[in-house]
This record gives structure tokens, C-alpha cells and sequence, in this order.
């Protein structure tokens, strides 16, 4: 009888289930509550009885909780059901909990110790004082398995449960012969988390990358900019330092009354392109000017022919349009020293000029 009702508790232990929300470690203390019944050891001579317990309990870990529970069941006896015969106990009962990534539920292993009293009234006829009454404890061992659903966040979780208890009262006067009794437990419980649930701190803002930052506002981020004090008003470079830029044109001069290239002209805008290739955020305003010499209006025309002929220059040898402003003539407005107009000291090389101003 005892091996079968063992093999049978886990057995059907395995049938349970229990659906919830997704198993989570909960470390809050929780009261427990169950009802089931009690299947008793024919060797004892009582009846099958509903049965009752309460307890206490906390996860230790996400896989192990422990639980003290006590127990009742009043069962009747088989022969004489005016006899009373009542069962109490104390357990301490540790629980594996076997969790799994992405199911809302867990199967355990129940393994407990603890205490049992038996109250036993028998019939002592032809004593005077019959019924007999026995009262004893004993030490009382148990063994099962279970399904519980998740606590982690929630009010209360579900647990069901099949274990076999050992119950070793060795004192039963309907069987004098027996030495321990073994009792099959089914029940369906609740399990109540006390407090509230630990609210897990939100995470801390991530950091903002410094990609996305520029401290010093010179349009390169904090990533790229190995000059973080520079200074606003002055040209950056793609590393975020200060360009060293000396594009001089003004020795980009022409002939009196012409717009055509000279040779230095020429090899002086070959390096003034190759500083706007090295530097592909700089800008620069493309202007032509002439001497004083001659009328306003036709020196206006010419200072665009000259402005003209260096953009064209530049656009053909890689430098994007978009980089020049321009081309602007500026006629003889702004020369560079002022010879008056009478002729023929009005013919200043260094005011027939084109010029490339950076743009900040």
C-alpha cells in the first residue's frame, strides 16, 4: 500500500498545470493556504478526509522556497465512526522550482520534515472510562511534486500539489503492528505575497553618445574634434581644429585691360585648389577687381570677366560650385592702394586682382 501511493504521488503529480504570468524571483515573505484531501493509509483503519493547511513561506533564491505549514485532517474510523480520530501537524517543507525562459509557470520537487499528532479514541469496553483516548507525536517526513504559477509582480499565484507523507506513529491502537503509517495529499493552494512588490529602479538614461554632441559649437562633434576649445568665428576643419587657411590670391594679377590667365596666375590657383580639396567644408567668395583707370562701367564688366575666368578655373579642377560664392566683380571699388584715376598712374598691377575670400 505505501509503495503504490508513492509511485501514484508522482505520478500524478506531473498532470498538473498552472498558467500565470512569466516566472520571476520575488523575495517578498508570502502566506499560503491549500485544501485537498487526504488519502490515508488503509493499514490504520480510517477513512479518506478533506484536509487543510496554512503557512508561511519565502523564495530564497529564484529556485528554492521554503515554507512552514501547518496541517489538520479529521478523519473517521472505519469500524466505528462515533470514535473521533483527528490528525495535526507542523511542517517545514523546502521546494525546487524549475524554471524556464519564457513559460509562466514552474514544476518543483517538494521535500519536507516535520511533526504529527494523532487524537484516537478507541473502544476500551468493559472499562468504565471507554472510550479510550490515545494522544500522541511523531516525527513525519514528505516527499512530492507541484506546479506553481509565477508571483513575481502579482497578488497571488496558484500551486498545486501531490505528496506522500510518512507519518511514523508507531503507538496506533488499530494497528499495533505498525510502525509508520503513509498518506497521500492532493490539493489545490493559493499563495499571498505580503507587501508590495520590489519595484526595480528604472535603468539609467544611457549616455548620450558624443556623436551627438558638440560642446563647443564649432559644427564637429565631440566625437571628431580634436580641438575642443576652439573658438567661435574662426574656420574649422573636419578634425575640429582651426585651418591655417592662407588662400592669397592677390598675386593672382592681370595684364591692363585683360581677364585671361597668366602662367602665375595659373600655378598660384593650382594651390589655392588643392587647400580647398584638403579642406571640403571651407567656402569662398570668388571676386574680381581692376585698377582706376577707365570708366566705372567698363571696369565692372571686367572685374566679372576676371572673377569669372578664376571660378571657372576652380569648378574645372574638382572644387563643387556650391563652395563658391559668386563670381562677383567688384569693378575699381576696393583697391588695394588708391592711384587716382589720372593715367597712367592709375595702372596698379596690385588692384587687377582676383580674389578668394573665406566665408565663415
Amino acid at each position: 500500500m505505501k509503495i503504490r501511493l508513492l509511485s501514484t504521488a508522482m505520478l500524478a503529480g506531473l498532470a498538473f498545470a498552472q498558467v500565470a504570468q512569466a516566472q520571476e524571483f520575488d523575495d517578498r515573505w508570502y502566506l499560503t493556504g491549500s485544501a485537498g484531501m487526504n488519502i490515508q493509509d488503509n493499514d490504520r483503519g480510517t477513512r479518506n478526509a478533506p484536509f487543510g493547511a496554512l503557512g508561511v513561506g519565502k523564495f530564497l533564491n529564484p529556485n528554492w522556497s521554503l515554507d512552514g505549514e501547518l496541517n489538520y485532517q479529521n478523519p473517521n474510523n472505519d469500524d466505528n465512526q462515533d470514535l473521533n480520530w483527528a490528525q495535526y501537524g507542523v511542517s517545514l517543507d523546502l521546494r525546487r522550482h524549475f524554471l524556464a525562459e519564457g513559460r509562466n509557470w514552474a514544476p518543483y520537487l517538494l521535500m519536507g520534515l516535520g511533526y504529527q499528532r494523532s487524537e484516537e479514541e478507541f473502544d476500551a469496553f468493559p472499562n468504565p472510562n471507554s472510550p479510550g483516548r490515545r494522544e500522541e507525536g511523531n516525527l513525519a517526513a514528505k516527499v512530492g511534486v507541484g506546479i506553481q504559477s509565477a508571483l513575481a509582480g502579482k497578488r497571488a499565484a496558484i500551486r498545486t500539489e501531490l505528496a506522500y507523507r510518512a507519518d511514523f506513529d508507531d503507538g496506533s491502537i488499530s494497528a499495533p503492528n505498525e510502525d509508520w503509517f503513509g498518506d497521500l495529499l492532493a490539493s489545490v493552494g493559493v499563495v499571498i505575497p505580503l507587501g508590495a512588490p520590489a519595484v526595480a529602479a528604472p535603468p539609467a538614461p544611457a549616455a548620450p553618445s558624443c556623436a551627438d554632441l558638440d560642446d563647443d559649437g564649432d559644427g564637429v562633434n565631440n566625437c571628431d574634434d580634436k580641438c575642443p576649445g576652439s573658438q567661435a568665428g574662426q574656420t574649422i576643419g573636419p578634425d575640429g581644429c582651426p585651418v591655417p587657411v592662407s588662400i592669397d590670391l592677390k598675386g593672382v594679377n592681370f595684364d591692363f585691360d585683360k581677364a585671361t590667365l597668366r602662367p602665375d596666375a595659373v600655378s598660384i590657383l593650382s594651390e589655392a585648389t588643392e587647400i580647398l580639396k584638403r579642406y571640403p567644408e571651407l567656402k569662398v567668395e570668388v571676386a574680381g577687381h581692376t585698377d582706376q583707370c577707365g570708366k566705372d562701367d567698363y571696369n565692372q564688366k571686367l572685374s566679372e570677366r576676371r572673377a569669372s575666368v578664376v571660378y571657372d578655373y576652380l569648378t574645372t579642377n574638382g572644387v563643387d560650385a556650391s563652395r563658391l560664392a559668386g563670381p562677383i566683380g567688384y569693378g575699381e571699388s576696393r583697391p588695394l592702394e588708391d592711384m587716382g584715376q589720372a593715367f597712367p598712374g592709375c595702372k596698379s598691377e596690385k588692384n587687377r586682382r582676383t580674389e578668394l575670400n573665406v566665408q565663415n
